[in-house]
């Protein structure tokens, strides 16, 4: 996916946890981060504590949701995406893209990966793999920063 492209309708989901949300109810309020990651992917469990504090403390500002990429067959179990979900603290919506339909409008190949979009829904910044997360944070204000002028 390109810089500058329009967020993909987030549409094809197997299942939807911690309720459900459409790209018509995250445009023009305030910039959306929607990671990539899976059961099976040791480096998304690692990052994730730093994902929830970035939820957290950009509450008001920013809309985060996350996309459950399956990369074999043990990773289609529902009830072993809920328990880890659970186990770090993953309360945003959680898109279950079983079927890779996200996956694929998003033209995605990694986990843990991350598309920061502006409030108009248009990708400012994407970066793949467990670290660097600082630089997702500078990217995350700067986008902040131009959403509140």
């Amino acid at each position: 996916m390109k810089l500058r492209s329009p967020m993909p309708e987030l549409s094809g989901a197997t299942e939807w946890l911690n309720g459900q949300v459409t790209k018509s109810e995250l445009l023009g309020d305030k910039p959306t981060l929607i990671h990539f990651w899976s059961i099976s992917c040791h480096l998304c469990k690692e990052a994730m504590p730093q994902v929830n504090e970035f939820r957290d403390q950009y509450k008001d500002k920013l809309n985060v949701i996350a996309v459950h990429m399956p990369r074999s067959e043990d990773d289609l179990d529902m009830d072993e995406i809920k328990k880890v979900a659970s186990e770090h603290d993953i309360t945003q919506p959680i898109f279950v893209d079983n079927e890779h339909k996200l996956t694929e409008a998003f033209e995605n190949q990694y986990v843990p990966a991350y598309y920061v979009f502006d409030a108009e829904g248009n990708l400012r910044h994407f970066q793949a793999g467990g670290s660097g997360m600082k630089m997702l944070e500078k990217r995350v204000n700067r986008v902040l920063g131009e959403s509140e002028k």
